[in-house]
């Protein structure tokens, strides 16, 4: 399974398209991050609810730009189709909010892992599920 992805990654029809997607989760894992790090030490929220504000608002985050550059041929354009983009994007990642969580409490509150890391890993277990999800509904591009 990796190694078909990263095969993808080169060549294929959904190449570019995935590259892009690839790019956008890394600034959006960063963006993530940062805000989990800001919530939890900064304003004191513990890291579960601290990680599902930032996994809110990093959807907002990567749906303006994965609508705006990764899925650019079949882009949602005007409020209707925009905000239904939106809110199919909610229901694919918010999907995968309660795996991420769940994996994010198990290696940190089971195994000791730091926060950060255990969010790190958790975002990279479901990113493949997350783009099969938006590619084939969210942007219905193949």
């Amino acid at each position: 399974m990796i190694r078909t992805f990263l095969r993808h990654l080169t060549k294929g029809p959904i190449a570019r398209q995935l590259r892009r997607y690839v790019v956008v989760g890394i600034l959006a894992t960063g963006f993530q991050l940062s805000l989990l790090w800001l919530f939890v030490e900064f304003g004191r929220l513990y890291y579960l609810v601290a990680a599902a504000v930032a996994i809110e608002c990093t959807i907002v985050f990567q749906y303006v730009l994965n609508n705006a550059w990764t899925f650019r041929r079949s882009r949602n354009v005007g409020r209707m189709a925009f905000f239904l983009g939106f809110l199919k994007t909610n229901v694919v990642r918010g999907s995968a909010a309660p795996i991420q969580l769940a994996i994010l409490y198990f290696l940190v509150d089971w195994f000791g892992l730091l926060y950060l890391l255990a969010n790190l890993v958790a975002i990279g277990v479901s990113g493949l599920y997350r783009y099969v999800l938006d590619a084939r509904w969210t942007w219905a591009s193949w």
